[in-house]
């Protein structure tokens, strides 16, 4: 037996087919829209194959990877690294060595490639730290996104209707969040079908799910100006949460140096400025929070929230009509 068999399955190279909409019984009727998607899809797991045999030295490997897809492909080799790093107990400090250098760039999507590993093989959640400690939450997020996406449809409805049982309300609202994030996908970033799931559902979840779905409008793309028009005329009471989860995205690609066309105008659409400026708010948010605790951590979502409900001026009108 070779020590690549003797890996779990989500460790060995991984066929690209994992990512096809049709297999994942995910909407179908938006082809473009399927298309780009499914391309990230299929970045996050060219980016866990490069791991397998990279991982001690991953950036050289990464970087052949098209700028606007890298991030979801660190994110994939995050998710190796995370397993590396669990079954050698830490020694072979793969997260670490991910992180470091061009890492940088991508610390956002390598904390949520870091929660894949335990969600798909139900692991107890360990989270590492790393020079952005209050970040280390983002692997909640990964982990919820990670059992949404290749739940059966039954099971992502269970899912979606996940109340905080025993589990601390924080907690609980950053894995929902990667729910909600999942969904942009499932949906085809199709934001009636998104609102018409999530209107069926109790109030208390309807939040940590809009603030998933608007991550994804930023960071993934297939948002179009009506589109936008439409998350934000649908978000109705939980607009703040939806326009929170932009600006994470936002702020996420802005840290990598490269912001592509589809997320400067989900900047524009949904927050009505500059890329850069977002990337201000998410580091104002934060300012004086030095714990990093999931508390903390809500709580500069919280302020993120705040904030932008404020500051934010869209470039649609919220009825839905282009002004």
């Amino acid at each position: 037996m070779t020590a690549q068999t003797q890996l779990p399955a989500i460790l060995r190279q991984l066929p690209l087919s994992m990512a096809d909409f049709e297999r994942r019984r995910f909407r179908l009727d938006r082809p473009e829209h399927r298309r780009r998607l499914e391309e990230h899809a299929r970045s996050f797991l060219h980016g866990a194959n490069l791991a397998v045999d990279h991982w001690r030295d991953p950036h050289d490997a990464l970087a052949t990877v098209p700028e606007i897809e890298r991030g979801f492909a660190y994110e994939g080799a995050a998710m190796y690294a995370a397993g590396r790093d669990a079954i050698t107990g830490g020694r072979a400090r793969a997260v670490t060595r991910l992180a470091s250098g061009p890492g940088d760039g991508y610390i956002h999507l390598i904390h949520v490639g870091t929660g894949w590993f335990p969600a798909l093989i139900r692991l107890p959640m360990r989270l590492g730290l790393t020079s952005s400690p209050l970040l280390r939450w983002l692997a909640l997020d990964g982990a919820g996104f990670a059992r949404a996406f290749f739940a059966r449809p039954r099971a992502l409805e269970r899912m979606c209707r996940t109340e905080p049982d025993g589990t601390h309300v924080s907690t609980w609202r950053a894995r929902m969040s990667g729910v909600g994030r999942a969904l942009w996908f499932v949906e085809s970033a199709h934001p009636d079908s998104i609102a018409d799931r999530l209107s069926t559902l109790p109030p208390r979840v309807r939040g940590p799910l809009w603030a998933g779905v608007g991550l994804a409008s930023a960071y993934a793309g297939a948002l179009t100006e009506s589109d936008a028009a439409a998350l934000l005329h649908r978000s109705r009471d939980h607009r703040s949460d939806l326009l929170q989860g932009v600006a994470f995205g936002v702020a996420a690609r802005h840290r990598s140096g490269i912001v592509p066309s589809f997320t400067s105008d989900a900047s524009q659409y949904l927050l009505g400025t500059h890329p850069e400026d977002v990337a201000g708010w998410t580091s104002a948010a934060a300012e004086g929070l030095d714990a990093d605790d999931v508390i903390t951590y809500e709580l500069w979502r919280t302020r993120l929230r705040e904030l932008v409900a404020a500051a934010a001026k869209p470039s649609v009108d919220l009825s839905g009509d282009i002004r």
